[in-house]
């Protein structure tokens, strides 16, 4: 009997698979979010986003940090924290009368505490989103450089401001905004876009043009400026390489004449403390080669203000006060209103029952300068203390104490580029106000100083102050 097997079943093979089609995607490195907020500033202060970019860059940011298995703080955080918790409380005292000031109405007083309110807690983000980054993911020396190059723009700025006063023109984004936002005139002032603010600072009866590009007002320019020319120095002719040195020395040289044409005292001052700390900080170490090149910025300026006409700016400015017993008023005001509520303040700026000038109330022909001066508006302390009482002003400025007295020791070109730029804050609190960029600015210093205390800890150098 024959048996006969079937052949063995042979599978056959599957048909291949069609060829997928190459996707395209664009992914955006980790620090995208701080790069789009400080080299794309230009764009958003030409959009009229000031006020709204930090808390709208801010949303990536925290998304990130989510990402995060462990979000860590710098140091005296806590007094930070007590701070936002008293611009929230002090949203209750809205409605109350601060003494010697008009009674608030209208709801543009919530809108603009809203505003304040989110910006706070956005610019804390970019803080914690810039410390928590890995030296990988966002390099200190990128986001010195960063800073740097904003302050070029500001120097640019300047030149547009002195040199072409009269550029002005309304943000696109006024034609987009609902009427009903877009008609209250706090939102309404946020889309007119100027590069200079003329003002009647000299004698004569003239305006001069002073330079706000690319900021809201002159008086920020004037500390931005400061506090960004030490990052130029610090990320381009101290750390940079051959050409960015040279880049550095040009816009520093440049910076010169919109610095002296803005007839700001304080960006003066500003400059002088900067000078004598910097002098201070490289004698104490022996770097007399430092101290050569800052005579010699300084030789440059003083021949600079000898063979120009610069110098008689800088004469008739020291000459006219201006502002000065204004600035007296509003302080005196702001101490009032701080002594009849010093815990939680007012929430906001107040305006005070006449003027300066007159009792009259509001602008007219007769008198342009007459109107409701509003304590709180002439320095970020003064505002503390009517805003959000002294116990805000005292952790305000304890956050950033402590942080300068923690970091006193980095003898790196970050450390004492940082500790400068906290002595500036300190210093401009009493003229200007800092919300947004200004405190912007600082709290991404206290950021960079605590990573940089961080890494020079992990590396064992801190004590050698190695150029980190």
């Amino acid at each position: 009997m024959t048996i006969v097997l079937d052949p063995p079943q042979v599978a056959e093979a599957p048909p291949a698979p069609a060829p997928r089609r190459r996707r395209w995607t664009v992914r955006l490195p980790i620090g995208w979010p701080l790069a789009a907020l400080l080299v794309l500033y230009p764009l958003w202060w030409a959009l009229g986003l000031p006020t709204f970019i930090y808390a709208i860059l801010a949303v990536p940011m925290a998304l990130q940090l989510m990402r995060k298995p462990v979000v860590r703080v710098p140091p005296g955080f806590g007094f930070w924290l007590v701070l936002l918790a008293w611009v929230v409380l002090s949203g209750l005292m809205l409605g109350e009368t601060a003494p010697g000031t008009l009674a608030p109405e209208g709801f543009g007083r919530y809108i603009g505490y809203v505003i304040r309110a989110v910006n706070y807690f956005s610019l804390t983000v970019i803080m914690l989103y810039v410390l928590n980054l890995s030296e990988r993911e966002l390099p200190r020396r990128r986001v010195v450089r960063m800073l740097g190059f904003m302050c070029l723009v500001t120097v640019i700025g300047g030149y547009i401001g002195a040199f072409m006063p009269d550029v002005t023109f309304i943000s696109p984004l006024s034609e987009v905004v609902p009427r009903a936002v877009a008609t209250d005139p706090f939102v309404r002032r946020l889309f007119v876009v100027e590069v200079a603010q003329v003002q009647e600072v000299l004698a004569g009866g003239t305006g001069q043009p002073r330079p706000s590009a690319p900021f809201e007002y002159t008086n920020t320019w004037g500390e931005n400026m400061a506090v960004l020319g030490v990052w130029l120095v610090v990320g381009w002719t101290v750390l940079g390489r051959r050409w960015r040195r040279l880049a550095g020395v040009v816009v520093v040289v440049a910076s010169i004449v919109p610095v002296v044409a803005s007839l700001n005292r304080g960006l003066w001052i500003g400059i002088g403390i900067s000078a004598v700390y910097v002098a201070v900080r490289m004698a104490w170490r022996g770097r007399f080669g430092a101290l050569g090149a800052l005579a010699g910025f300084v030789g440059v300026l003083v021949v600079l203000l000898i063979a120009t006409p610069l110098g008689n700016l800088v004469t008739q400015r020291l000459a006219n006060g201006h502002s000065d017993d204004v600035r007296a008023m509003l302080r005196d005001g702001a101490m009032t209103a701080a002594a009849s509520s010093p815990v939680v303040g007012y929430g906001a700026n107040r305006a005070l029952v006449g003027s300066g000038r007159s009792i009259a109330i509001g602008k007219s022909d007769e008198c342009p300068q007459c109107g409701n001066r509003e304590i709180g508006s002439d320095g970020q302390f003064w505002h503390l203390l009517v805003a959000q009482g002294v116990v805000g002003a005292v952790c305000y400025n304890m956050f950033f104490l402590w942080n300068l007295w923690r970091f006193r020791r980095d003898r790196t070109a970050i450390g004492i580029g940082g500790s400068l730029v906290l002595i500036l804050l300190l210093f401009f609190q009493f003229l200007y106000g800092s919300l947004n960029s200004t405190l912007a600015y600082g709290l991404i210093t206290v950021a960079l100083m605590t990573r940089n205390d961080w890494q020079l800890r992990r590396i064992g150098k801190h004590r050698r102050g190695l150029p980190v």
